[in-house]
């Protein structure tokens, strides 16, 4: 009897660390993911609010480090982070070493900002009359300004704006919703948009080609989402929290 008693908890000791070695495994095991963001740039914290709830439909944690454009750029090209949160177009053709996923999950407005009564910029050929401000890195103000020969970089929104008002430029180039969001946190009141946006972007996000079997499992997710009507609650309550920070 003793010795099927101690039968019976060797296996109970054998099956409880087995569990724990299962248990432990898994966690060990869990998928996760570190991406990059563009700091200071009001569409990249809507992605930052919104990617994270794509990939909690998947079962996956991820973390977000907000750098510099560049900065950002080279340590997703190198795997040093899995992918960026949210670039256009032509950021996965300038870099073959990432993945685009197919589907976008939202967009933005390349918008001239201007000293009130300042320059008028109907279509983009207007800006190559000007001098031209943009923050360093981004590759939308990069493509529309590509070209051009008075174009100055800088670090961020904000610097920008107060670029442009001191007049060491004649015009600002960033998103509308970025450009506006600034103004207001900055209680720059001298600086407004200059006509309609000159082109509007697509922004989807990119894996490093080392994660190229988790596309199109982010597609499907994004996609069913986009269908369901969640993705633009999302956005809207994404847009509104920004909104209500300043």
């Amino acid at each position: 009897m003793y010795s099927c008693n101690r039968f019976f908890i060797s296996l109970n000791v054998l099956f409880q660390s087995l569990l724990l070695c299962c248990v432990v495994s898994n966690v060990c095991g869990a998928e996760k993911y570190h991406f990059a963001s563009i700091e200071g740039l009001v569409e990249q914290e809507i992605g930052r609010i919104i990617l994270p709830e794509v990939y909690k439909k998947l079962g996956i944690d991820i973390v977000i480090t907000a750098m510099p454009g560049k900065r950002a750029e080279k340590e997703a090209t190198t795997s040093m982070v899995d992918g960026e949160i949210m670039r256009i177009w032509s950021y996965g053709e300038e870099n073959p070493s990432t993945i685009r996923v197919p589907t976008p999950y939202y967009y933005l407005e390349t918008t001239a900002f201007v000293k009130k009564n300042g320059a008028v910029i109907a279509v983009k050929a207007d800006l190559a009359k000007y001098s031209l401000v943009k923050v360093r890195g981004v590759k939308h103000t990069n493509n529309i300004a590509d070209g051009l020969e008075f174009v100055q970089d800088v670090e961020t929104t904000s610097q920008m704006m107060r670029f442009l008002l001191a007049g060491r430029a004649d015009i600002a180039l960033t998103n509308t919703i970025d450009g506006t969001n600034t103004l207001k946190r900055c209680g720059i009141t001298g600086v407004v948009p200059s006509g309609k946006p000159l082109a509007v972007w697509k922004l989807y996000h990119y894996l490093h080609v080392d994660h190229k079997d988790l596309v199109p499992r982010v597609d499907t997710v994004i996609k069913k989402m986009i269908a369901s009507g969640e993705m633009a609650s999302l956005i809207k309550k994404a847009e509104l929290s920004l909104q209500n920070r300043y």
